[in-house]
């Protein structure tokens, strides 16, 4: 039997022998005209309303409450409409992204007047008040991190990393939050920001703030913002860095070239991206570099491990948080099939994504043949893909 539209429905005769029901068949709605075929189907109604036939019209009225998802949102878009409909919403947070209240949003964390539990405001975040949540994801973290946890209870009695002042600027999750704390407890102070903008949980930001950390970041950071925390970190009276930890040579640059008495009484820095390292490498070449540099980006670990397999899983994190969007289907050209590219390349592809490769290294084009992507120049493809990748290790790129 066809399905009937509400437009039949209305139409039919307000007299009929059988009574009309509606009852729902698979996808669609069909009319019943028998007893029995209405008792096999499911009798329904519309928004709670029955439907009768006074008369050769009739007009279905919904309800009152179904009517407040027809209006539109008035000023911050689609998340503020979601998050009015459930109120229970406001209260939670997700571990994903670190999603708060629309109202929190318009001011700019640089703006507010913060404290922690202990009465100090050494630090600029989004919102201290996820502090909780942070250290529920930390406490997770540190499941997976059994090194740092045996260093930590090992030697804090010893306090080895005492006198030390270590000034960062990492990608600040849970992960990281794991390492700051381990460096404290080993004795060392540290102030913290992020080197990157979008990379930052709010949340676990919140928890080192509340843990006494003077860590300056958060989530969606404008470049003035960015620059504003690193500076924060440097330029504090009455206290001075003597070892610099960093994650792309952003704060070793910053303060070679405006702090360059702190920068001649660093101990020593420690860098762990291809960038950075390429940065520390020209210094070193200009003979300008007067300060000890560790490479930790050449380490077997870090090589093998977290430029292949943490950039496998952490690409698809990224790009999901800043697009929301399928990629079954999309073409994505990755520029530099190193480890790092070859992590990228091996989870877009399972996604489904159509995946290009660009590489000047024959060896390493010649392995993308092999694992099945093709190899192209960036200008045969650049005009038709949705996502350009740059896994390079150059200025503007990432590591490979």
């Amino acid at each position: 039997m066809r399905p009937l539209l509400l437009q039949e429905l209305l139409a039919l005769p307000a007299t009929s022998e059988a009574p009309l029901l509606l009852c729902f068949e698979g996808c669609g709605w069909a009319s019943c005209s028998n007893g029995q075929e209405a008792e096999a189907g499911l009798a329904v109604s519309l928004a709670n309303q029955q439907l009768v036939q006074p008369g050769p019209l009739q007009q279905i009225q919904f309800a009152d409450d179904m009517q407040e998802f027809t209006k539109f949102p008035t000023k911050t878009g689609r998340r503020s409409l979601s998050r009015s409909i459930s109120q229970s919403s406001t209260d939670s947070y997700s571990s994903a992204a670190s999603y708060t209240d629309s109202s929190d949003d318009e001011v700019s964390p640089r703006e507010k007047q913060q404290t922690n539990s202990k009465g100090s405001s050494n630090f600029c975040v989004k919102n201290i008040k996820q502090a909780e949540f942070g250290r529920r994801e930390i406490e997770i973290a540190e499941q997976d991190m059994s090194a740092l946890i045996s260093l930590r209870k090992r030697a804090q009695g010893e306090k080895p990393l005492a006198g030390a002042k270590i000034v960062g600027c990492t990608h600040i999750t849970a992960q990281t939050a794991v390492l700051i704390e381990t460096l404290c407890a080993l004795g060392a102070q540290c102030r913290w920001s992020a080197c990157n903008i979008y990379s930052t949980q709010n949340e676990v930001a919140a928890a080192l703030a509340e843990a006494g950390v003077a860590v300056f970041a958060w989530k969606g950071e404008s470049e003035d913002d960015f620059w504003w925390c690193i500076d924060r970190c440097v330029n504090v009276d009455g206290w001075q860095a003597n070892m610099i930890l960093d994650d792309g040579g952003d704060l070793t640059h910053w303060v070679y070239k405006k702090y360059p008495n702190i920068f001649k009484k660093i101990r020593g820095i420690v860098e762990e991206s291809v960038t950075g390292v390429h940065r520390l490498y020209q210094l070193s070449k200009a003979g300008k570099l007067c300060v000890p540099a560790m490479n930790v980006n050449d380490s077997v670990t870090k090589q093998k491990f977290d430029n292949l397999y943490c950039c496998r899983e952490s690409i698809l994190d990224g790009l999901k948080r800043t697009t929301d969007v399928m990629f079954g289907g999309k073409q994505v050209v990755v520029c530099g099939y190193g480890e790092v590219g070859k992590g990228c390349c091996a989870a877009l592809k399972a996604l489904g994504a159509i995946v290009y490769v660009t590489e000047i290294d024959p060896i390493c084009a010649l392995q993308a043949c092999m694992d099945g992507f093709r190899v192209v120049k960036l200008s045969e493809v650049i005009r038709q893909v949705d996502v350009v990748i740059t896994c390079t290790g150059r200025d503007g790129g990432g590591a490979g």
